[in-house]
């Protein structure tokens, strides 16, 4: 019973109407003992999450004033409660949908369940993650080596979730640095570390990147000037940030609420992070707030003292940590009760994450007189989430969109196959088989060095040999492993009570048909868009020209996040559409003829594309097929009550969805058997939604012709 409210509503249901009419508990779509990532991140949302968000506050209200609180399609349809287990469950399923396809436009869904759910309104925050797509995708074929952080974070945050809820020494080590109880039978106390930790590491893991943007311009001007393979460094041209005041500093307001949590008082986000990895830290690498407070005043300053490099991870914590302090700005008021200590780990853990740990603190790779680690790897004790953020970011390396220019040309896994079982991560990273010919060679070339290397010890050759290269397959294939010995230079592995961990490589024959690419295509802010037009649709069809932007996307703030969701899954869904009928899609200039309306014959071909996404999505989340809602016994029974709507998002049963395991032929069958008012609502509307649409800078539809 993992979705207790909904099964709480239920109970209700049946003892007000006398059968059991809904709702029902979604069913898992994983498996239920395997210990794949998939099914250990799902296994993660659906059961130990359960009670997530819960208010019991308001369901004590609910009970009180006989009104729920919790919203569906419209406000005060469904209990409060209900409607965050429905919010969950969006999260899983569109976790689900992300991990078996691996598209940005999926790991865009997460990002907005996790954004609503925690972060108030997605709307609010949209451009800190919707940027640095755009930056990626238009800026970063102009550097050397770069690869996508976008979708690697949300498989970041997948494994983040399969690590824990598979391993019983990081839950261990989590819960007791969090005051949990440790004991997993404690079943109350380990749902609400589990949700802790669900929002923690959701900080943690899908905002890790987001300073991108400042790190792609420092490497395209070194990009620019790094001619004949030059090295970076002294002699090199770069640039550096200054006045990045805006980004450290503190509103007074924050100022006096970071005082109550720490006792004393900082002036910059400096300050705070230096005190607060000096607390952690400290006992173990001998690094001093002090320390910290000159490296991180001078790393955007002065990357000249660091490598030549900017750091991506020092922008992403401070953007982080703005954007959760800033006021609302709609209400321009400030919410400093949600600012806590384990928002500020979660920065923290975002700050460590790409050289500060390795080349200030830990100094990873360097060696005493005897061979052995100057300092030890991090302890999942010291700082749990810094431990899995540093640990899933390296994992993280399949699936991943080569940008830069050398990117392009390694070999990097194009999938993965996860063991998480008995506190265990064993990979198998999947390299493409078209790319046999370049693993031959690499193998024949580390053959020969190997055999050189015992040629140079036996003074046979005079030089050492240089090892053969092949990002990231060489690293996993040599005799050391690389790969491995660096993720266990950084984070503890392989020790007793701690995470067991081995490396494979293999290849299969590759297979992108989860990738459902089309020809349409644009950017993210424009996917949001395109939602807000085709929610706006029914309600002012014929209307268009006196409806403003402001008042749409007002509409569409107010739905609940399954039904926003269902309007960006159609949108998404449109390339297929359009693709069926010879439109496509795009934010750019295009020398094609707009499309100004559909005509009957291409609504004919796509109307029952979308009744099949409708259906499918309606499965998807937990809905029946049925009509006792719209009953006159149904509205006897609740006291007429509740409308006709209320009724059938209490119970999740609409009339026009499928039941079973459906086939294509099966839901054509059944949407050709609709009356004719029905169908239009798979197309009339349209029409209305290519007028809205022009509301909306940049986003249009045109024709192949």
């Amino acid at each position: 019973m993992s979705y207790t409210a909904i099964e709480k509503m239920r109970v209700r249901n049946f003892e007000l109407y006398g059968k059991d009419v809904g709702p029902f508990q979604p069913s898992e779509h994983y498996k239920q003992k395997s210990f794949d990532l998939k099914s250990s991140a799902l296994r993660f949302l659906h059961e130990r999450c359960e009670t997530l968000k819960f208010d019991y506050e308001k369901e004590k209200q609910e009970q009180t004033d006989g009104t729920f609180l919790g919203k569906s399609i419209d406000k005060n349809q469904i209990p409060y409660n209900m409607q965050m287990d429905v919010n969950r469950l969006c999260l899983e399923r569109e976790l689900e949908r992300f991990i078996d396809s691996g598209v940005a436009e999926d790991a865009y869904n997460v990002y907005y369940c996790y954004m609503e759910m925690f972060l108030g309104y997605y709307g609010k925050s949209k451009k800190m993650v919707e940027l640095l797509s755009e930056f990626e995708s238009n800026g970063s074929s102009l550097l050397m080596k770069h690869r996508d952080h976008y979708s690697h974070s949300v498989y970041v945050f997948a494994l983040g979730l399969a690590i824990y809820e598979t391993n019983v020494y990081y839950r261990s080590a989590f819960k007791e640095f969090y005051g949990f109880d440790k004991d997993d039978s404690n079943a109350q106390e380990d749902h609400k570390a589990a949700n802790f930790y669900l929002e923690t590491w959701g900080l943690a893991s899908l905002f890790h990147d987001i300073g991108y943007p400042f790190e792609l311009p420092f490497e395209q001007v070194l990009s620019y000037f790094e001619v004949d393979n030059k090295k970076r460094g002294k002699g090199s041209i770069y640039i550096a940030y200054r006045d990045v005041n805006p980004l450290i500093s503190l509103t007074d307001e924050v100022k006096v609420r970071l005082k109550e949590l720490y006792g004393r008082e900082f002036n910059n986000t400096i300050e705070l992070f230096s005190y607060d990895l000096a607390q952690k830290l400290n006992p173990y690498y001998g690094i001093t707030e002090e320390k910290l407070n000159s490296v991180l005043s001078t790393k955007p300053l002065s990357p000249d003292s660091y490598g030549y490099f900017m750091d991506h991870a020092w922008f992403s914590a401070n953007r982080l940590f703005q954007e959760l302090t800033k006021p609302d700005p709609i209400t321009e008021k400030y919410s400093l009760e949600n600012i806590k200590k384990e928002h500020v780990d979660a920065i923290s853990a975002i700050l460590l994450h790409n050289s500060l740990f390795k080349f200030s603190i830990a100094f990873y790779k360097d060696k005493d007189e005897n061979g052995n680690k100057l300092y030890p790897s991090l302890k999942m004790k010291w700082h749990p989430l810094a431990y899995m953020l540093m640990l899933c970011d390296e994992l993280q390396c399949w699936d991943r969109t080569a940008y830069g220019r050398n990117s392009r040309k390694e070999l990097h896994p194009m999938s993965a196959v996860f063991d998480f079982s008995q506190n265990n991560i064993s990979v198998s990273y999947i390299y493409d088989c078209d790319e046999q010919d370049k693993i031959d060679k690499y193998k024949d070339d580390y053959k020969r060095y190997l055999e050189d290397c015992v040629r140079f010890y036996k003074n046979e050759i005079k030089d050492m040999p240089e090892q053969p290269s092949l990002k990231a397959f060489g690293s996993m294939y040599e005799t050391q492993q690389s790969f491995r010995t660096d993720i266990e230079n950084i984070v503890e592995l392989n020790v007793q009570d701690g995470i067991k961990f081995s490396v494979k490589v293999k290849t299969e024959e590759a297979d992108r048909s989860a990738k459902h690419t089309y020809l349409s295509g644009s950017n993210f802010l424009h996917l949001y868009d395109f939602a807000v037009s085709l929610n706006a649709r029914y309600n002012h069809e014929d209307k268009e020209d006196e409806t403003t932007r402001e008042q749409i996307e007002d509409e569409f703030e107010s739905l609940s996040l399954e039904y926003k969701l269902s309007n960006i899954n159609q949108a998404k869904s449109f390339s297929k559409y359009l693709n069926v009928i010879g439109c496509f899609y795009t934010d750019k200039p295009v020398d094609f003829p707009m499309l100004d309306h559909f005509t009957a014959e291409q609504t004919a071909s796509f109307a029952p594309l979308e009744h099949k996404r409708w259906v499918l999505e309606h499965q998807w989340m937990g809905w029946k097929c049925g009509s006792y809602y719209e009953s006159e016994e149904a509205h006897e029974k609740s006291g007429g009550k509740y409308s006709v709507k209320q009724l059938r998002e209490q119970m999740r049963m609409h009339k026009l969805t499928m039941d079973g395991k459906l086939s294509d032929d099966e839901i054509n069958e059944h949407y050709d058997l609709l009356p004719e008012e029905d169908k239009g609502k798979d197309w009339k509307p349209f029409n209305s939604m290519l007028k809205l649409i022009k509301k909306f800078d940049g986003l249009r539809i045109y024709e192949l012709q």
